[in-house]
């Protein structure tokens, strides 16, 4: 990636036209061949940009910017500031903290956070319409069904009903009990569970994960 730090002008010329008077702006070059010109505000988008594939040319002062559909934009250089390249190589990807896999994870590893006494069965369930997220057994034996949402709402309580209609059929595991676990559940859907005797639970990602410890609170 290339930043130049520069006191330019921008004019787009394609199907419309616009310009930008002279002012310092960051532009950005990226390996993929797109070229965004930035100003200090207006948070993450740009004032303009090519995006790929395009070709820059660069000649007395001026970058000419022109993409494939023949659209072009002329920046035009008055004072450099800046200048720099970076080798940043291939980007991993966003990967989300958080996540239902992730929960449902963390709750199978702490399944003592459903009660005392609960122990897995096992995690991804088989059912005729899909796996429920967590099997386990209270104290007492009895089988205890938990989907897992990282936001809850009305359409994940439906899901739950659904599991739950199918494995109170199997006489080995009947009567069950769902429990259904959110980081946040929303009131419409707290209300529909404990209609139909759904237990709720609201998950605490970063206690079970062991990053926040009530005894350290203050209140």
């Amino acid at each position: 990636m290339r930043l130049v730090i520069a006191r330019c002008s921008v004019d787009y010329i394609g199907r419309l036209t616009a310009h930008l008077p002279m002012a310092p702006r960051l532009l950005m070059v990226k390996n993929d061949g797109s070229v965004l010109v930035h100003a200090d505000g207006g948070s993450y988008k740009p004032l303009n940009w090519m995006s790929p594939p395009c070709r820059l040319v660069e000649a007395d002062g001026q970058w000419t910017v022109t993409n494939k559909a023949g659209e072009q934009l002329v920046i035009t250089l008055e004072d450099v500031l800046h200048d720099s390249s970076h080798e940043l190589g291939i980007d991993p990807g966003l990967v989300k903290d958080g996540v239902e896999a992730h929960l449902q994870v963390l709750l199978a590893e702490h399944i003592e956070t459903l009660g005392d006494g609960y122990r897995l069965v096992r995690r991804e369930y088989p059912t005729a319409i899909g796996p429920v997220d967590i099997l386990a057994r209270d104290p007492a034996g009895s089988a205890v069904a938990v989907e897992i949402k990282r936001r809850g709402e009305i359409d994940g309580v439906e899901q739950l009903t659904r599991y739950l209609e199918l494995l109170n059929r199997d006489p080995l595991l009947a009567p069950v009990r769902g429990v259904f676990a959110a980081q946040e559940i929303k009131p419409q859907a707290r209300t529909l569970a404990q209609d139909r005797g759904i237990e709720c639970l609201v998950l605490d990602y970063n206690a079970m994960r062991g990053l926040d410890n009530s005894a350290d609170r203050l209140f």
